[in-house]
């Protein structure tokens, strides 16, 4: 039996009746993971009294929708990438959030104008912005070294294998940056027939070298393991690798692909009182800059920004591995939900019947 909450306006928030209530949070795994295990879960326990219960997946969408559909729901908030969101929501899954429960700035600008574009959804809220970027084990290559997309798919000059994730989403828009189309001009490409037919065209010239990953933790692996000399990673994953264990890893930022991860709650969550608790403290100014203290993902909210400053290890600065850094932006393609609710199905047919052909 979940306990209650109580209103205590005399404390400016909420008082729990029970240490014992706890909220199932489902994420990814990893040094991810971690980072809102401190920045997040710790500091909320020890505010709250309630515990959180972290349950990792390769996409936490899956389980949402899967528990959703058997009317079995077991967690209370997942963080989903925004086209899921948007599906999720627009499917019933989710609970409607507003904006006007999300704590302030602390110069008292209210959420809805903190948040970065984009972020904040009729059932979802951002807390990080995100890329999936190159990287390269420096052990691989003498002389010159890789720094541009294109050079991920010239293997004569930059021989080894390269790690890509298995669906069209992050595969299409690389294949056409490194072919010389910019970042602006990659979604008029996509829906296109002929632009497909080129991103296509130029995956074939790399096919016979690629390793498919389809986990977060998967490309790190590869580098480290030299089964690739190059891979698509996630940024906050490489540098934890990089920074963190020490690996020979450099990022190639050209060509980042940007998204942001969203909380959301189900329908039938089973405390969905708590769950609510936590995603507005999860989301609110110190939180969001505290987690980059821990990986390199940018934090969703404006006021978040100045408050970002090293590493755990107190010796790195955070601002030039941010995906939002001005060499990170230069050529960046920022996802785009709505396209990829019109043409995702058709696009990822097409791309499966490309990876099952010889």
């Amino acid at each position: 039996m979940k306990t209650t909450l109580i209103l205590s306006t005399a404390l400016g928030g909420f008082a729990f009746a029970a240490a014992a209530q706890e909220v199932n949070v489902v994420s990814w795994g990893g040094a991810y993971e971690v980072s809102q295990v401190e920045a997040y879960n710790k500091p909320f326990t020890a505010e709250t009294g309630i515990r959180v219960n972290m349950i990792a997946a390769d996409n936490p969408a899956t389980p949402l929708r899967a528990q959703v559909e058997a009317r079995n729901v077991s967690g209370d908030v997942f963080d989903v990438e925004v086209s899921d969101a948007i599906r999720l929501c627009d499917e019933g899954a989710l609970v409607e959030i507003d904006p006007a429960m999300l704590p302030a700035a602390p110069d008292g600008t209210p959420a809805v104008d903190d948040f970065v574009p984009g972020a904040l959804l009729d059932c979802a809220v951002a807390n990080i912005v995100w890329g999936t970027v190159i990287s390269y084990n420096t052990t691989k290559f003498e002389g010159d070294a890789p720094t541009t997309a294109a050079d991920f798919f010239d293997t004569e000059t930059f021989p080894g294998k390269r790690g890509l994730p298995k669906n069209p989403k992050r595969t299409l828009y690389l294949a056409l940056i490194a072919d010389g189309v910019p970042a602006a001009e990659v979604y008029d490409q996509l829906g296109t027939e002929e632009g497909v037919q080129r991103a296509f065209d130029k995956l074939d010239t790399i096919k016979s070298e690629v390793v498919w990953w389809e986990a977060g933790a998967q490309p790190v692996q590869l580098l480290a393991d030299g089964e690739v000399s190059m891979t698509t990673v996630y940024n906050g994953r490489v540098f934890d690798a990089m920074v963190a264990e020490n690996q020979p890893f450099e990022i190639i930022w050209d060509g980042q692909y940007m998204d942001m991860d969203m909380f959301v709650i189900p329908v039938d969550a089973p405390n969905p009182e708590a769950a609510m608790e936590y995603l507005k403290f999860a989301t609110d100014t110190q939180r969001l800059a505290d987690q980059a203290r821990y990986i390199a993902y940018g934090p969703a909210r404006k006021s978040s920004a100045s408050l970002v400053g090293l590493y755990q290890d107190g010796v790195t600065e955070m601002g030039p591995h941010m995906p939002t850094s001005p060499e990170a932006l230069a050529n960046a393609v920022m996802d785009d939900p709505e396209f990829w609710a019109d043409h995702a199905a058709e696009l990822t047919e097409r791309f499966n019947s490309w990876l099952a052909s010889s």
